[in-house]
């Protein structure tokens, strides 16, 4: 499989650092509010490339921490009187909500920062150790500049670099691009006791520590939006190799953004959009479709118009899922061909050659609809298929859906004996040609969220 590499700025044949497993860590939420829908991203991308790499037969150990004592919190838990740990709590279960809602598998561990305290004091304290952080009034910084590859997963020099996202620029500091480990506890702010004082960790220290407590001081891969690239991501490096003397991570993947009708997502704009305010009046599966059907690392645009049509096309596959199911009922007996066979593997080779392609899940996708295409004729009894390729095409499709996180809640598919009833009565009344009967009776079926259709393979009924 070959990746782009933010680190190098190329594609790369991607090479795990452990026999039949893949390390990988993909920065989590800061928990005080619902995801946005740009928070979607990441989410839906990650887990289809770790559910990838399972489909390749990989062990992986997916890593993906909770943020849950950050300004944000403190601000929000003051605005409410209530408690960082009350609202961080809240909050990861509203997550989890999400997360489950857009089919993201749990990560093998979830660590909380709060949880990891003594870790995270341990690392800050080897980079004061080795010279590479100093204290200054209760604050622990690190110092950039004795990082002499500082910028190199930005790709900018130091002289370019101003101080960006949460670096914070003080008069405690050497100099201004150095950041803070530890900050020293402010009055009614949750703190913890360490060798500095009493305080909390600075943001970019706690994925250092987690990540090598989980996963060790060098991972395969490090996975998150473009907007973590600086200052996180390349403070996470910058602190990790200091501390350990050893690479952080050998691959970093960073999805695109997100805009709304082709603008950027800013509140002040009026266009902010809840994960949960979609999902609500869309669905969950519509977002993660629309997440996989471009390719992860170029920009995306939310419009009510792309959304609808992420429904549809999801509509278009729910469907052929449930008429393979029908036809599989009545079908002939009979094996796959060889020459069928030969076409199915085609295109299971298809989604393969673009998802190791550096992860084009747009293409991959396209594979599953050629798949659809070629199977119709076959599934709607144009030209009828056997059982034995029914089946195949069924695990085929099931496969390849399986590994996009989609259509993975199947539909109860069990028809109520009151409607059952009514069918068998129709089915009588047409037998003796009493249509307008028969037509009441499918006006009641109807009534009650139900549809008769009449197939080549019989009369099919399906939920509204």
């Amino acid at each position: 499989m070959k990746i782009y590499n933010t680190l190098t700025r190329q594609k790369e044949e991607f090479v795990t650092m452990y026999p039949g497993e893949v390390r990988m860590y993909v920065c989590g939420p800061t928990v005080y509010n619902l995801i946005h829908i740009g928070n979607a991203r990441p989410i839906c991308v990650f887990d289809t490339l770790r559910r990838y790499f399972e489909y390749r037969g990989y062990r992986v150990n997916f890593v993906q921490n909770f943020t849950d004592v950050d300004d944000k919190i403190i601000k929000r838990a003051h605005e409410e009187g209530t408690t960082a740990n009350e609202i961080s709590t809240r909050y990861i279960a509203e997550y989890r909500k999400d997360a489950e809602g857009l089919g993201a598998k749990p990560a093998t561990v979830h660590p909380k920062v709060t949880e990891n305290m003594d870790s995270i004091i341990a690392f800050v304290q080897k980079l004061v150790e080795k010279g590479y952080a100093y204290e200054s009034q209760g604050d622990v910084y690190f110092r950039t500049q004795k990082f002499a590859e500082y910028g190199k997963l930005s790709h900018m020099p130091m002289e370019e670099l101003e101080a960006g996202a949460r670096v914070d620029v003080s008069e405690q500091k050497e100099d201004p691009m150095d950041f803070v480990l530890w900050k020293a506890a402010k009055p009614g702010e949750p703190y913890w006791d360490s060798p500095w004082g009493k305080g909390r960790p600075g943001w970019h220290i706690e994925c250092s520590a987690m990540a090598q407590k989980y996963l060790g001081s060098t991972i395969d891969l490090h996975c998150g939006g473009q907007d973590l690239i600086f200052p996180h991501h390349e403070n996470e490096i910058a602190q990790s190799e200091c501390a350990n003397g050893v690479p952080f991570a050998h691959y970093w993947m960073h999805n695109g953004f997100i805009n709304i009708d082709n603008r950027k997502m800013s509140k002040s704009l009026n266009n902010f959009f809840t994960t949960r305010d979609v999902a609500e009046k869309y669905g969950y599966e519509p977002i993660r479709f629309m997440m996989l059907q471009a390719h992860y690392r170029s920009p995306l645009n939310y419009s009510v118009e792309v959304i609808e049509q992420c429904c549809s096309a999801l509509e278009r596959l729910r469907n052929f899922q449930k008429n393979i199911t029908f036809a599989l009922q009545s079908a002939p007996d009979g094996e796959c061909s060889t020459e069928q066979q030969t076409l199915l593997d085609a295109r299971r080779q298809q989604f393969i050659d673009a998802m190791e392609d550096d992860f084009n899940t747009a293409d991959a996708i396209s594979a599953v609809f050629e798949l659809v295409r070629d199977a119709n004729p076959a599934v709607s009894g144009k030209n009828p298929g056997t059982k034995g390729y029914l089946a195949a095409v069924q695990q085929l499709f099931d496969e390849l859906t399986g590994v996009l996180g989609l259509l993975q809640k199947k539909e109860d598919e069990e028809i109520p004996a009151e409607i059952l009833e009514l069918i068998e009565k129709r089915k009588e009344a047409r037998k003796n040609k009493d249509f307008a009967t028969a037509d009441a009776i499918r006006d009641e079926i109807n009534s009650k969220g139900y549809l008769v259709e009449e197939t080549r393979q019989g009369t099919k009924i399906s939920k509204k």
